[in-house]
């Protein structure tokens, strides 16, 4: 369940965006992207409730071998182009924000998204430190091109279970990001391969990344990296993945303290009132008055 505190979507001006992010969630029907149209929404006077598909194989967080990497990697790049076909840039790209289906397959929590027109730019900072493209912090206007940046920052912390760009000052973060991944000494366990996907993902000027060429994502595919991956068989979902979750009950990820916002009742499920119980499919027309 995702919630949302009413009171600083005001006072920060965010209502559209939280429209145009369920108007985007309503649409997303992509095997790598939690699973829309949303199953339950909820407003009451303080807040509103997204309830979504339930992974339960947990996130991804710390070092993965280049075969289980590689795996977690094309279901990321399959969700990415999900998105950038229908305009909608990410700008989140990081483990955290990847998790696990009951049988092991990735798929990419919807966040911090914007819908950008095609040759058009957009300029709000969003994103995490070390993660975002140099673009974003340096206030350039960005596209669809910052999320293939995060991916290769993505792949460089499976494999070593560490940021390139890390420190107690987030100052010297984005200074180091900024100055980029170029002329960096790579962890030995690194392939060649691997070093070679990072480094043209991670070009500090946009138009010169890997997707920026002519083939867009499928050179992403062609990459040697990439070499002999069933990416039809990804798709399909015939592949067998590196870890199948061992999920038996929904209790197993229940969190051992859970946060104070979902120990108050929630709202009725089949409140018949319309202010609390709404159909997914009537998302956005049930929120314009939120």
């Amino acid at each position: 369940m995702k919630v949302l505190e009413k009171k600083p979507i005001f006072n920060n001006g965010h209502r559209e965006h939280v429209l145009r992010e369920g108007r985007i969630l309503m649409e997303a029907h992509s095997p790598f992207i939690i699973r829309c149209p949303l199953h339950k929404t909820f407003r009451d006077p303080e807040c509103l409730y997204m309830l979504t598909e339930a992974c339960l194989g947990g996130d991804l967080y710390g070092y993965l071998d280049e075969r289980s990497t590689r795996f977690y990697t094309a279901c990321v790049v399959e969700a990415l182009t999900f998105l950038h076909c229908r305009g909608v840039v990410y700008r989140d790209v990081k483990p955290e924000n990847v998790v696990l289906d009951e049988h092991g397959y990735a798929k990419l929590v919807l966040q911090c998204l914007k819908q950008v027109e095609v040759g058009k730019k957009t300029w709000t900072f969003c994103g995490t430190l070390g993660y975002m493209a140099p673009e974003i912090i340096l206030s350039k206007g960005h596209s669809t091109s910052v999320d293939f940046w995060s991916l290769g920052i993505f792949v460089f912390e499976l494999l070593s279970g560490g940021l390139p760009f890390s420190g107690s000052d987030p100052v010297d973060i984005l200074a180091a990001t900024i100055r980029g991944v170029a002329q960096m000494d790579f962890p030995k366990n690194f392939s060649t391969c691997a070093s070679s996907l990072i480094k043209k993902l991670c070009r500090s000027n946009p138009s010169e990344r890997l997707v920026g060429l002519r083939n867009g994502a499928k050179d992403i595919q062609r990459h040697k990296w990439f070499e002999g991956f069933n990416w039809d068989g990804l798709c399909k979902k015939t592949l067998t993945p590196p870890v199948i979750p061992k999920v038996r009950f929904l209790s197993n990820l229940l969190f051992p303290r859970c946060p104070a916002v979902f120990q108050v009742t929630p709202p009725p499920d089949s409140s018949a009132c319309g202010d609390y119980s709404v159909d997914p499919a009537e998302l956005c027309t049930n929120w314009e008055d939120f």
